[in-house]
């Protein structure tokens, strides 16, 4: 008989995801997962529309302790659960209805917790990836199953990441989903002092500090840069977003202020350390932003 499995997911590791289940023989029967953020930028794939495609009860619960959702898993009588990028803590009650497996987005124990690809850039790292582990009431702290590593480039940004993440965990369930059917895949220990939590990041959290080394404020830039909310400064009361920029190399600002300037032209931003980041795309709101507009602005703000 096929394992039958109670999915939460969402975003699109949850899409991919929930297809290897499929694609594995592993009976659906019941997907919970989110309303789309009117707010949040969607730029990801449909859970629900891969459920309308293949035929599978899905449903939303607000708040996954509701006893509504708690009786809905147990109808379902699954033989696993698995959360794929679902954004609720799932209650010890829910937890004991099956074995449960949460796919993560770096290589535990490291970037535990919430928006680990942007935290992995936003701190220089330079590899990161998916883990697939079990399940407990202490967030990403279960066992680890499997995991598949990918590089982070100097210039990757977050969403170029999070593309490579989502094929590795891709990848790292299809590859042990036989032996976790067959009751026989590997376990290891997930020391959580080797790693560290992070909460959730807000547009607000892309404020550049120009007087920061340049790295840093790369890293930042690299790890909001859309279709994340991105990397943003103020000239004169205007919010300006870094929509592209690159770090350049070896040169300096020659005594320039920290901040946004324009140089030979082209618009940079100049950093505590005296590095800068060349700029080749800065909008304010939807609209692009000239060199001469900029020059324009700072002209009106600094006179």
């Amino acid at each position: 008989m096929k394992a039958r499995a109670v999915v939460f997911a969402y975003h699109e590791v949850g899409v991919r995801c929930l297809k290897v289940l499929l694609a594995g023989g592993v009976d659906v029967a019941l997907v919970l997962t989110h309303d789309d953020d009117p707010a949040e930028n969607i730029w990801y794939g449909s859970v629900r529309a891969v459920c309308r495609e293949h035929g599978i009860a899905n449903a939303v619960y607000a708040d996954p302790a509701d006893p509504a959702l708690l009786e809905a898993v147990r109808a379902a009588q699954p033989d696993f659960l698995f959360s794929f990028y679902y954004r609720h803590l799932l209650p010890a009650a829910v937890l004991a209805v099956a074995p449960a497996y949460n796919m993560h987005g770096s290589l535990l124990p490291k970037f535990r917790g919430r928006t680990p690809v942007n935290w992995a850039v936003l701190h220089g790292a330079d590899r990161t990836g998916a883990t697939l582990h079990e399940m407990t009431v202490k967030p990403d702290a279960g066992a680890i199953v499997a995991q598949t590593a990918v590089p982070i480039l100097p210039d990757d940004t977050a969403f170029e990441v999070f593309g490579k993440v989502t094929v590795a965990a891709e990848q790292t369930l299809w590859g042990v989903l036989p032996a976790l059917l067959a009751g026989t895949a590997p376990r290891r220990g997930n020391d959580l002092r080797q790693g560290s939590y992070f909460g959730g990041r807000r547009p607000a959290d892309g404020r550049i500090d120009w007087r920061a080394d340049a790295q840093m404020v790369y890293n930042l830039y690299r790890a909001v840069a859309p279709p994340y909310p991105g990397a943003h400064t103020e000239v004169g009361g205007v919010t300006l977003t870094l929509a592209r920029a690159r770090l350049l190399p070896g040169r300096l600002a020659s005594g320039m202020a920290p901040g946004l300037a324009v140089l030979d032209g082209q618009i940079v931003g100049v950093c505590g350390d005296q590095r800068m980041l060349a700029i080749s795309s800065l909008l304010d709101g939807a609209a692009e932003v000239s060199p001469q507009q900029l020059q324009t602005m700072l002209t009106r703000n600094h006179p």
